[in-house]
């Protein structure tokens, strides 16, 4: 298999590491860094294009002719020259020192030469033996920072889920909205954006007097030690939350960036705050453009202002639609205000269905009877149950004789609830040798089938592919369930040739799934952008497994908000007549 695009972005971000330890111009570094952002985000493989036509590379933004060239070095041997010689002169263990917080490049890179430290270890002992304050530049308060960056650092790979840090958020914002003499607030940073993974939470507010807000914040239950406060900022750390998602969740304890902001500049401010950083830059040259300076305090021309009081003033200001908050990753957003209209986001409303869940007859907590009236109880109008097959035996998997049991089970019962479309489903593992758990012949007999990879998901790419596209080429398999099998901080999921997966299923009329769960998420939201793009219907589906498990489906809604998703790029917005209509296994 060639290389992907997460590996070439990969050795571009090495390779801008790199430079900047050994003092490379700063423009050189961030070209890197900003083509590797480019080429993550691209589900089209420019290795294959590297091949076929290398010029065609220069297309895409921030990648020229230079890094053209390099990308096709690296498809052809998997490195470039560049990467090897920058490599011989700094070993990992010094790059790995770039992490910590408050020592730039410049910084690693003394140390390096001058005292010979390489490695993590390395510095904290000359952190703690005073050895630092022998280097130009560094005295006693730096070696204090490093050491308080050391200790930091092991929580620094820990990111919350979104469903963890977000309800937490929006608790302590709406305790804050109600303190005297406050006008208005918002969660803003990354939590606002929806991504998947949170590192810290920022808020805003606007108020009569900083000190009030400032003093609720300090004393609020959910805060643990405020860690620094300013006039109008202030930062600190919240307690440990009990029964998160997150894994390693209990030894994280995030933090929180409270901004105390003038109403009138409120819009500005929010817009700054919310990022991504990537986008801003984008907003900032094209009101340099303009003649004009773009920051957290307004849009403006001199000592006039020309918007600040809301983001959408800016946005129109610098003639462009106002951009939702999710599609702020500078992306596709742009292209959208150029060309089209921004698309109009789906809604947790427009869900009508929802096609993956599980009842007591696999690990589920809760029987078909319980998960009928749960999802009546959250207005859905049909559902799938998809309990898993005989393969997933620590979850007690259906043979082919319990599933048609099974599904008479669901039949008979879903006769009470009128109400309510059920279909008899099941979600069926495809086996490490490329067949499927069960026979054809009692899959034929489904309304609906998940193809789901559970197992050998560390097999090599190719076995990978094989299993997936047997799925897909397999008459009898409606969708492929959560596609890498990826759980997030926990397990990297399994090494998937999106692009041939995406053709596959296009070829094949086979739809894919937005997996709902905070430690799924699966499609992420560049793969579902690609297979929006392709033309591919997306259902979002809970993977309940009680029937609050139901409530998971508002997650899903906000990954496919980041992708681009409108409500006719997913299928069980659909009514259910409908929906079944677009099944291969019905036309």
């Amino acid at each position: 298999m060639s290389v992907t695009n997460p590996e070439i972005a990969g050795l571009f971000l090495e390779l801008a590491d790199l430079l900047e330890l050994d003092g490379a111009n700063h423009f050189r570094t961030r070209a890197y860094r900003n083509a590797a952002q480019v080429i993550d985000q691209t589900i089209v493989s420019l290795a294959e294009i590297a091949l076929a036509d290398p010029a065609k590379l220069e297309t895409y933004d921030g990648i020229g002719k230079d890094l053209a060239a390099k990308i096709l070095e690296i498809t052809q041997s998997g490195t470039c020259k560049s990467i090897e010689e920058m490599r011989s002169k700094f070993p990992p263990s010094v790059v790995e020192m770039l992490r910590l917080p408050g020592i730039g490049p410049k910084k690693v890179s003394q140390l390096y030469r001058e005292l010979n430290i390489a490695s993590l270890d390395q510095l904290k002992e000359a952190a703690e033996n005073g050895q630092l304050e022998t280097i130009k530049g560094f005295g006693k308060k730096t070696a204090q920072t490093i050491l308080d960056g050391l200790a930091k650092l092991g929580s620094l790979d820990i990111r919350l889920y979104l469903a963890d840090i977000e309800p937490l958020a929006l608790q302590i914002l709406n305790d804050l909205k109600i303190v005297p003499g406050v006008h208005e607030g918002a969660v803003a940073g990354s939590v606002r954006r929806q991504k998947e993974t949170i590192g810290d939470v920022d808020l805003l507010i606007t108020a009569d007097d900083s000190t009030p807000v400032m003093d609720a914040l300090a004393t609020h239950p959910l805060v643990k030690v405020v860690l620094a406060r300013g006039d109008t900022k202030m930062r600190v750390r919240l307690n440990a939350i009990p029964k998160m998602l997150t894994p390693d969740a209990a030894r994280f304890l995030p933090e929180m960036d409270l901004r105390v902001v003038p109403q009138n500049s409120f819009g500005a401010a929010l817009q700054y705050f919310t990022g991504s950083k990537e986008h801003n830059v984008v907003l900032r040259q094209k009101a340099k453009d303009k003649g004009w300076s773009l920051n957290e305090y307004g849009l403006t021309t001199g000592e006039n202002i020309i918007a600040s009081k809301t983001e959408k003033d800016i946005y129109h200001a610098l003639d462009l639609p106002y951009i939702p908050p999710e599609l702020r990753e500078h992306r596709q957003e742009f292209a959208y205000s150029n060309n089209a209209q921004i698309p109009s986001l789906i809604e947790v409303t427009d869900i009508q269905g929802d096609l993956h869940m599980h009842t007591t007859a696999t690990d589920g907590t809760a029987t078909i009877r319980q998960m009928i009236e749960g999802a009546i109880d959250r207005g859905l109008a049909y559902i799938a149950i998809t309990d898993h097959s005989q393969r997933v035996q620590i979850a007690n998997g259906l043979t082919s004789e319990r599933l048609i049991k099974h599904w008479q089970d669901i039949r008979s019962v879903a006769l009470d609830y009128p109400q309510i479309k059920v279909l008899c489903g099941v979600e069926c593992d495809i086996l490490e040798n490329a067949t499927l758990d069960l026979p054809a012949d009692v899959l034929a007999q489904a309304d609906w089938v998940l193809a789901v990879l559970h197992y050998g998901l560390n097999q090599p790419r190719s076995q990978i592919m094989d299993r997936l596209l047997m799925a897909i080429e397999s008459p009898v398999v409606d969708c492929i369930g959560h596609l890498t099998g990826r759980y997030i901080q926990k397990r990297p999921g399994a090494d998937v040739d999106v692009p041939a997966v995406i053709k596959a299923a296009k070829q094949h009329g086979v739809m894919l799934e937005i997996n709902a769960h905070p430690a799924r998420l699966d499609l992420n939201d560049v793969h579902a952008a690609a297979a929006k793009s392709a033309g591919i219907p997306i259902v979002i589906n809970t993977d309940a497994h009680s029937v609050a498990g139901l409530d998971m489906r508002i997650w899903g809604i906000k990954q496919a908000r980041r992708a681009g998703l409108t409500k006719n790029d997913v299928a069980n917005s659909l009514p259910v007549d409908q929906l079944l209509k677009k099944l291969r296994r019905n036309k």
